[in-house]
């Protein structure tokens, strides 16, 4: 199954919401009652998912929260995938893997993501160029997110790099992008916490969905977020994490950001 840009731009104005629910399952910080479970990283994501389900549009999973628990942690992320897919076949599903390779390698990356686990979208690095891109491409309705300007506070160090035009690097990947692929395929991510810069962002790639890290624990500005960022398809999906599923009451979290959004949203 897949979720095409229309289907995206259905579920954010059915929902009034472009809420995207990282699950991030730290098992150092799992609650008590799930670390008791035979598979505690699935039991957690089940509850999060069924307490949260009404408000997102997206749920984002981080590869290394289940990279590091060896073949249990991907055992439990394909379980935590096919859950989503069987209960709640129209939310979205991002793999949060940052990959950025080439050739085969990328091949057979775009193959774990796409055939194995079901993904609707990863997350890539671009460093390499657009032969990172091409064998995620060749999936018809999935999509890629290439990072562009991330929220980390180090990210200046090279996203702020000027060649002699003047063209910042992040300006750079978001024109480039665009040209690998389209507004149908194509994603970028934008932290929450650099928001100056999201009217810049959005006059160079109008027609462009946005991933938005950096709400909520990071202290991104929601408000200004969807003030700039938005376009006419909604063209946003912010992310909370910790802030939702380690919160006291995630059910209660998640609404009450999507109602937050929906006083925001204009489609």
């Amino acid at each position: 199954m897949s979720i095409n840009k229309q289907k995206l731009v259905n579920q954010i104005k059915k929902k009034q919401s472009c809420l995207c629910v990282g699950l991030d399952s730290d098992m150092s910080k799992l609650p008590a009652q799930f670390l008791h479970d035979p598979n505690p990283q699935y039991a957690f994501n089940r509850y999060i998912v069924e307490q949260t389900a009404n408000y997102t549009i997206a749920y984002k999973p981080n590869l290394a929260f289940y990279e590091s628990r060896g073949a249990k942690g991907f055992e439990e992320l394909k379980m935590t995938v096919d859950f989503i897919r069987s209960n709640y076949p129209d939310i979205f599903l991002i793999a949060d893997a940052k990959r950025g390779d080439i050739g085969n390698t990328s091949k057979q990356y775009a193959k774990t993501f796409f055939e194995y686990f079901d993904f609707d979208a990863v997350t890539l690095s671009p460093y390499m160029g657009k032969d990172v891109v091409k064998p995620f491409l060749e999936y018809t309705d999935k999509w890629v997110i290439l990072l562009a300007l991330t929220s980390n506070a180090s990210a200046g160090e090279v996203q702020y790099f000027e060649n002699n035009q003047g063209e910042k690097f992040f300006q750079h990947i978001l024109n480039t992008g665009q040209k690998w692929g389209s507004p149908d395929n194509t994603m970028f991510v934008v932290g929450a916490t650099k928001a100056e810069y999201l009217k810049t962002i959005r006059q160079i790639a109008p027609d462009s969905f946005f991933l938005v890290p950096g709400i909520g624990a990071q202290g991104g500005d929601l408000e200004a977020v969807i003030k700039n960022g938005q376009n006419k398809d909604g063209g946003l999906l912010i992310n909370s994490s910790r802030g939702i599923i380690f919160s006291k009451n995630p059910h209660r979290s998640a609404k009450d950001l999507q109602e937050q959004m929906a006083k925001l949203i204009k489609i």
